[in-house]
């Protein structure tokens, strides 16, 4: 938003008696607005403000929905912040609607196209990288070094390789591995490992000693070696313990060596051309603020109803995050069964909180606040409108994932975390991930492209060489929630294709795996 535009405050529906400003800096007090409405103090971007009196206990609402209770009299014109309102409580997960909402009268959407890796399995990938899953943390630094001499040494002989991606993570040992939960991080990890971007193919460096052994992570027969190899064998691991290595650079050395029949078969895969149907997305938001429900977030939404019209899988997530709009889901879950398996999954994570005396409320960052959203629920009514407005077709629990008949919209039942949420995404099948953030971020998975969307024009203008979509634009009036929207579907096929980088590839920037368990740690 350039500052020298005229004062603009965005209310999201005729009913809302609150609305964000929009101006790049804020706007003072004294301000008047479209209306007439003066500011009476200085009213932060992205923050509200009063449009009417609100009275002590009245409501404060966004979206057309209840987003707080006013803790004092709120005149109109006044800035309204998480420290003068109240949250409102969850609504329970009994007596919901459930499939009461018709699916969407949609034409397919035919005659897109990207060019990917196919898979034995059917799956395709949109990136061809070499993964070596790691059963324990301890062995971590030993296949650092190992990848980052694969990629100097034997990388260059093979240019359709794209990469090396060491699945490093802190489980594997010192767990109470038997536990409730604790099938989570353990299917995490074995799923990743098929993501489709591996191709099929995966070297595993054990250390020996640890509880997570490499035939618990990838049973004998489960793991779908290609080429006529024998599957019963599993998949080809290193163990760092082994008596035939003597020091340390041994143990580099036959990482190092056994990556290289891998990589020779990775070499000889080509690009085919395969239907938009074929993509499996990840959306997600991080560092989010009141811009990220008003541009960004309605951007991917429609995205994702493009990408379902065109037969494709799109995934969403952050159960904390859409918890105080379950109704919404549960009402347009394809069947009343999708809807009583979001009531699980989220009656599951209300339990898991409730056992760390927490609540719901723990969601919403500092800078979510200093972004303009005062608690949870409001945050909430943001977040949802990425899955757009197609039938939830499909619920998945953590750790789990996607068969090949699950495809069009799902919700992907994970934690809010960014990380977390990117890595039980991952594992669930996703070959592209769409990142929204208002604040900023420089999120990066290394196992597939991130395409990162900006909520604010500012944030796009700043981070000029880490944003790849400015949906800003729509809050300054430049484009629609649909040009962004189609700009981002048609930028996920040029990225699948691996005619364009984000970014986050360009830089090579990625964070850490990190898994998802709820069980003890001894």
């Amino acid at each position: 938003m350039n500052p020298t535009r005229p004062p603009l405050a965005i209310r999201i529906h005729p009913a809302d008696n609150v609305a964000i400003v929009a101006n790049d800096g804020g706007l003072p007090a004294g301000t008047e607005l479209p209306g007439g409405l003066v500011l009476r103090e200085k009213v932060p971007q992205g923050h509200k403000v009063a449009l009417t009196d609100i009275a002590v206990g009245g409501v404060v609402r966004r979206y057309n929905v209840t987003v707080g209770y006013a803790r004092q009299p709120i005149a109109a014109g006044s800035w309204v912040h998480e420290r003068i309102t109240d949250m409102p409580s969850a609504r329970a997960l009994e007596g919901l609607p459930m499939a009461t909402v018709p699916a969407p009268d949609w034409a397919p959407l035919d005659g897109h196209s990207f060019e990917g890796y196919v898979n034995a399995d059917g799956s395709v990938g949109t990136r061809n990288l070499l993964a070596i899953t790691t059963t324990v943390q301890c062995v971590a630094g030993v296949v650092d070094i190992a990848a980052e001499r694969i990629r100097r040494e034997l990388l260059p002989e093979f240019p359709h390789v794209d990469g090396v991606v060491a699945l490093e993570h802190s489980y594997g040992c010192g767990v109470a591995i038997d536990a409730p939960g604790a099938e989570i991080p353990i299917r995490t990890l074995r799923h990743i490992s098929l993501n489709p971007n591996f191709g099929g193919e995966v070297l595993v460096v054990s250390l020996g000693c640890e509880k997570l052994q490499p035939d618990r992570l990838l049973p004998p027969g489960t793991f779908p070696l290609v080429d006529g190899r024998d599957a019963a064998s599993g998949p080809d691991t290193v163990c760092l313990q082994h008596d035939s290595h003597v020091g340390f650079q041994s143990m580099v050395q036959d990482i190092v060596q056994r990556a290289r029949p891998i990589l020779e078969r990775l070499n000889a895969r080509r690009r085919q051309t395969v239907p938009a149907a074929k993509l499996v997305v990840g959306v997600q938001c991080g560092g989010s603020d009141a811009f990220s429900g008003v541009t960004a977030n309605p951007a991917v939404g429609h995205m994702a109803d493009l990408l379902v019209r065109a037969g494709a899988t799109i995934m969403f997530s952050e159960n904390t995050e859409v918890r105080d709009a379950v109704e919404q889901l549960t009402s347009r879950a394809a069947t009343p069964e999708v809807a009583a398996a979001v009531v699980r999954e989220l009656g599951w994570y209300d339990a898991y909180l409730e056992r760390g005396r927490v609540d719901r409320a723990a969601n919403t960052t500092p800078g979510n606040k200093a972004g303009g959203l005062s608690n949870i629920a409001e945050k909430a009514m943001g977040s949802i409108v990425k899955s757009g407005s197609a039938a939830i077709s499909h619920v998945l629990p953590p750790g789990e994932k996607l068969k090949a008949d699950q495809t069009g919209l799902v919700f992907a039942a994970t934690p809010a975390s960014d990380f977390i949420c990117g890595t039980l995404q991952l594992a669930a099948g996703m070959n592209l991930h769409v990142f929204t953030t208002g604040r900023g971020t420089p999120y990066g998975l290394a196992a597939v492209p991130v395409v990162k969307v900006a909520t604010r024009s500012e944030l796009a203008r700043r981070w000029h060489d880490l944003m790849d979509v400015n949906a800003g634009k729509i809050a300054d009036g430049d484009a629609s929630i649909e040009d962004v929207g189609r700009e981002l579907f048609e930028l996920l096929l040029d990225v699948a294709s691996g005619r364009k980088k984000t970014w986050a590839e360009q830089w090579k920037l990625h964070n850490a795996l990190v898994l998802f368990n709820p069980a003890p740690v001894t």
